[in-house]
């Protein structure tokens, strides 16, 4: 689908629920999203995902929202593997919340090293001031930091979509496009960090001693060559 005929769906979606609507808008970005070949993730709940390591059962799904309370370990990762992929999600983190999506992990490892992980934390929290830049939301943690600071405060639910093209990562948050790189830039970092130089794996999320909420997530697979936009 084109850029223009996925405006007009969306423009024809707010008319017909009415304008004024926040909410009704974004219903609306998820079925151009959908529309557009993005596979809804959270269509069957849990079924779909599988819990890697710690205590299972410590994820929950209720009224469409995903979440762990942080407590007992492990990470949740897709049944199958995504190698080139458009993922849009929105999480809610409490204060001093931390969590994290995987990207290209195998089931084995750290993810956070055996993949890539895309950090989710309440940057504002005073317990995280220390912290390199490196390891705030949106960066690739432990690799790449954010261009700016785009989070908003914890509490509040804020969108990510993360862009994987071959070893071009992007990530825009709230909107803002904060990471913009090729992962081959760091050959220094593949020891430590073997994921730099994976091609795929699966999709997962972290729990990481805090509660975490996602909802609305959707992947859409690309093909080989220039992102479309």
């Amino acid at each position: 689908m084109n850029r223009m005929k996925a405006v007009f769906i969306v423009l024809l979606l707010f008319v017909a629920f009415g304008a004024g609507s926040c909410e009704r808008l974004r219903r609306c970005e998820t079925l151009v999203f959908a529309r557009s070949g993005g596979d809804d993730l959270l269509s069957t709940g849990l079924i779909g995902w599988q819990q890697i390591g710690g205590e299972q059962g410590t994820w929950h799904f209720q009224d469409g929202i995903l979440y762990t309370e942080g407590e007992n370990g492990g990470w949740l990762a897709t049944l199958r593997q995504y190698d080139n992929f458009r993922l849009s999600l929105e999480f809610h983190v409490p204060p001093g919340g931390n969590s994290g999506v995987f990207i290209r992990a195998p089931l084995e490892g750290d993810p956070a090293y055996t993949g890539m992980e895309i950090q989710i934390l309440d940057d504002y929290a005073e317990q995280w001031r220390g912290l390199n830049p490196y390891q705030y939301t949106g960066s690739i943690y432990g690799v790449q930091a954010p261009s700016e600071r785009a989070t908003k405060k914890a509490g509040q639910w804020q969108k990510m979509v993360i862009t994987a093209r071959g070893p071009r990562i992007e990530v825009v948050l709230n909107g803002q496009k904060i990471i913009d790189t090729n992962v081959t830039y760091y050959p220094y970092k593949a020891e430590a960090h073997p994921g730099l130089m994976r091609d795929g794996g699966y999709i997962g999320l972290q729990n990481h001693g805090s509660r975490v909420e996602f909802r609305n997530i959707q992947i859409r697979e690309l093909p080989e060559g220039r992102v479309r936009r």
